[in-house]
């Protein structure tokens, strides 16, 4: 796609969440889909055509990408939820990776992967793809990651210290996983890649040792990130951007003038109406209703959803930036509160300002 066909997207006013997991949730037997790449595929499609989304917006599922690594290490699946490694994996275990770039995906990984290509194949809609990020996948690998990157940011090596060695490590074995994940989610027909880097925060990256000048945003979250982007772009696939996460000013100026990917999404602890003027214009903003809330009627009433909405819509029509009004995340189906939070979707969508 051109970047022309995302700023288009902003300019017309679009409103949609990232909602597959509502439509999901509404199948006889949601995990079963979850196994079958066609009928994923058509929830995906559905999801779509729901909220009038032009983007087959695929589950938000970030445990595939460890659930692959860990497999291609030889972990057994039914450790693979709470597994993390409790000392510096060895080297072999990079090159294990390397030459397992190619290996068969294990079933959630491969139903993921129809789903796009059914999207491609069967439909007029972008097939989008979804991996976590690699600073999110290390976290997800090691059992006290923020001590780990504090030392790091101290100036403490791996060599000389080894919860900075297992963080690196555990980093090297994320970037190549989730660089696999890419190719195979290009392969089946991803116009466009989400990378989710929730992690990439101010809780696991102290503003404070970067602003001394630490280098540990550089070399954890920018450095792998600028790779992938230009993986992606050797393909011809669009970078969109999630981090949900407490984000700093200069942690959002990074993500949109250094990887300026076509859609920046931001969680809603950020006011996008001022981050407009930190991003570039062309870079389309994305988000960032609290739809975490949306379960709960006394955290989030359905009036505040729609005074929410009005403001956020009202804000970024003034900052005359492109936009898209959405979700600050996926929006989760909880059981007990199905209902609830689809209604107050619903208003998102379509209450008037």
């Amino acid at each position: 796609m051109t970047r022309e066909f995302y700023l288009e997207l902003g300019a017309r006013g679009l409103r949609f969440p990232i909602g597959t997991d509502l439509v999901l949730a509404e199948e006889p037997d949601p995990e079963a889909v979850r196994r079958d790449g066609e009928a994923l595929g058509r929830v995906v499609e559905r999801a779509a055509r729901r909220y009038g989304s032009p983007l087959a917006i695929p589950l938000m599922d970030l445990r595939l990408e460890k659930a692959d690594l860990l497999g291609n290490l030889g972990v057994a699946e039914s450790e693979i939820e709470q597994f993390q490694f409790r000392e510096p994996p060895p080297l072999e275990a990079v090159e294990t990776l390397r030459r397992r770039q190619d290996a068969p995906f294990g079933e959630g990984n491969r139903a993921h992967q129809e789903a796009i290509r059914y999207i491609a194949r069967h439909t007029d809609l972008v097939p989008v793809g979804m991996t976590i990020g690699p600073f999110s996948l290390m976290t997800k690998l090691v059992g006290d990651p923020i001590s780990a990157v504090a030392l790091a940011g101290m100036g403490l090596t791996g060599e000389e210290e080894p919860a900075v060695a297992l963080a690196e490590r555990a980093a090297e074995l994320a970037e190549l996983t989730v660089a696999r994940s890419v190719a195979a989610q290009i392969a089946a027909g991803a116009r466009a890649i989400i990378v989710c880097e929730p992690a990439a925060n101010a809780v696991y990256l102290s503003p404070k040792q970067i602003a001394a000048g630490s280098d540990i945003f550089e070399r954890f979250v920018m450095e792998p990130n600028l790779r992938l982007k230009r993986q992606m772009d050797d393909a011809g696939v669009d970078l969109i951007f999630h981090d949900c996460g407490e984000t700093t000013d200069a942690m959002v100026e990074a993500f949109g003038r250094r990887l300026h990917p076509v859609i920046l999404s931001l969680g809603s602890s950020r006011r996008l109406w001022e981050d407009a003027a930190r991003v570039p214009r062309d870079v389309v903003l994305y988000g960032n209703l609290p739809t975490k809330s949306f379960y709960s009627d006394s955290r989030m009433p359905v009036e505040e959803v729609a005074r929410l909405t009005c403001e956020l819509l009202e804000r970024m029509a003034a900052a005359a930036h492109p936009f898209i009004l959405g979700s600050e995340c996926d929006v989760l189906s909880v059981p007990e509160a199905h209902e609830t939070i689809r209604r107050k979707v619903e208003v998102m969508l379509n209450c008037r300002c």
